[in-house]
């Protein structure tokens, strides 16, 4: 599965800095929100419930500042895996010209859900989440 998943945030007035552009944790919250999202409409619904997720880096390149009164679309896809690393690619765009403002790579390690270790996930999983 490599298509992109999708989600549209309106930039709120607390997410904005006294630079007067929305601070960079935002950018972070959206990254790990579409992330999340993307699992829950993607992930069979028994991966949902055994799996939790962890990150174990988050890289950022800013682009220009997302502004107040903004729609921010944020679209991540999958890359490759290894071992128990899962890559994640995401976008932050400007919703009506798509101009590119953000773009992360996340590398992401599967969770037992109850236990909190790390864990291996099914061939269906690793087929869903990964391009190698």
């Amino acid at each position: 599965m490599t298509t992109a998943h999708e989600i549209t945030v309106e930039v709120a007035p607390e997410d904005i800095d006294e630079l007067g552009h929305v601070n960079n944790i935002v950018y972070l919250r959206w990254i790990q929100d579409v992330a999340t999202a993307h699992w829950r409409a993607a992930a069979p619904p028994d991966a949902v419930d055994a799996i939790a997720w962890v990150v174990r880096r988050h890289e950022i390149d800013y682009r220009h500042p997302a502004l107040p009164g903004d729609r921010i679309a944020v679209r991540t896809w999958i890359g490759a895996a290894a071992g128990l690393t899962f890559e994640r690619l995401t976008e932050i765009l400007r919703a009506d010209d798509r101009r590119v403002l953000a773009e992360a790579r996340t590398l992401w390690i599967p969770i037992d859900a109850r236990s909190g270790r790390p864990t291996r996930v099914s061939e269906e999983v690793r087929r869903r989440f990964s391009t190698s």
